[in-house]
């Protein structure tokens, strides 16, 4: 591993063995039209073995259990893996399991899962081929490959990217929404459905589920000021009241293997 990979995964650890519990309590990350988009791009049934890859703390998992026959989360952060069994465990779902692993070399056998799904991860790997590649062999001939994250537009792609290095150390880099699509091409695979919504959070609060360098949230906040009426980061910032909100751009891939 090169001294920049070993960098970053060191600061993967770290901001999200933090991130383990505000990540979760975070109300964005439990948004009911996301969690059905997906579900419906992903085209769930009652008899879908589901794994997701890089699940945090099994919001996704847990979510999505009740639809299939059962579910798997992976994530490298094992305080993620802690969160996402007790929060299986406090719903009663006894369908759904968590393991800790890498999301670039999957422990599973070729074609286990007929539903393979990611969400929220693809901007803090520095390589998502890799990952997306790992999602195609596990997933069985017929089945569903799903991405769901950021997708800033092109002309916003590099300022965005520098708002959300500094808003979380972790960020790698978001991909335009062509850019998401060329990976899947590159991999062999041939989108069938394409969805987009907003995440709407406060500024602050999204300060507050993650972990900036030392003088970085003055930054972002000042960086956020500027933009308003502007929209350079194209996350659409307003002020209201006191508060600045803005809502990330999300996009959902699906591709039948």
């Amino acid at each position: 591993m090169s001294d920049s990979k070993a960098e970053h995964a060191a600061r993967i650890q770290d901001q999200f063995s933090r991130q383990a519990l505000p990540f979760a309590a975070l109300p964005a990350h439990s948004n009911a039209e996301g969690f059905e988009l997906l579900a419906r791009s992903a085209r769930l049934g009652p008899d879908d073995e589901l794994l997701d890859v890089a699940c945090g703390p099994g919001l996704v998992a847990c979510e999505l259990a009740p639809r299939v026959k059962s579910a798997r989360g992976l994530d490298v952060v094992e305080p993620m893996i802690e969160q996402a069994r007790a929060r299986a465990a406090r719903l009663g779902l006894d369908n759904v399991a968590f393991d800790a692993g890498d999301c670039t070399q999957l422990p599973y056998a070729d074609g286990s899962f007929s539903r393979v799904v990611t969400r929220y991860s693809f901007h803090h790997l520095l390589e998502p081929a890799l990952t997306l590649r790992e999602m195609t062999r596990v997933c069985r001939p017929g089945g569903t490959i799903t991405v769901c994250d950021a997708a800033p537009a092109r002309d916003k792609r590099d300022a965005y990217n520098r708002m959300e290095k500094l808003r979380d150390p972790s960020h790698a880099a978001a991909l335009c929404p062509e850019q998401l699509e060329d990976l899947f091409s590159s991999q062999g695979l041939q989108v069938y459905d394409r969805a987009q919504y907003r995440l709407e959070v406060a500024l602050e609060d999204s300060l507050a589920a993650s972990f900036p360098a030392p003088g970085a949230a003055d930054k972002l906040r000042e960086m956020f000021e500027k933009d308003l009426s502007v929209n350079d980061l194209g996350v659409g910032a307003t002020r209201r009241g006191q508060a600045i909100w803005f809502s990330f751009p999300i996009m959902i891939l699906s591709a039948r293997v």
